[in-house]
């Protein structure tokens, strides 16, 4: 498969979280369909991660790393945002947890967080380990 197209279904699954993390578990159906969605999310860029390995592209492997760093760092503070906002207006709390359906979808999707902030933090360290085996 060309990375073209794993990036581009990696882009379509993190909107998808994002539009399917508004929607609240009502059944088991629907949260079997929400953790689905979330860990069918890392498919595609543990897919990068080996077609980079196998063509000896530091870019792709750099550019992953990058990503998964960023997602981790932003949902870090959008969580600490969200605790510390307690004491705030009931307004200022519903727009931080949507901050956070947007900025981590995968996360808010799959109801299960430490799961998600797991397989992300797997996907940044195996990308970082490949890199410096490279170099």
């Amino acid at each position: 498969m060309r990375k073209s197209v794993l990036y581009i279904l990696w882009a379509f699954l993190y909107v998808a979280c994002g539009i399917l993390g508004f929607l609240p578990p009502r059944n088991t159906a629907i949260l079997f369909l929400l953790i689905a969605a979330s860990l069918l999310f890392f498919v595609p860029p543990a897919g990068l991660v080996a077609l980079a390995v196998k063509e000896g592209d530091s870019k792709s492997l750099s550019l992953v790393r990058a990503l998964s760093f960023g997602w981790l760092v932003c949902a870090l503070i959008l969580i600490i945002c969200n605790i510390l906002s307690v004491g705030a207006s009931a307004a200022a709390g519903t727009t931080l947890y949507y901050l956070l359906i947007i900025f981590s979808s995968p996360m808010i999707c799959g109801q299960i967080w430490i799961l998600t902030l797991f397989l992300m933090a797997c996907l940044m360290i195996v990308s970082h380990q490949q890199l410096k085996k490279m170099k």
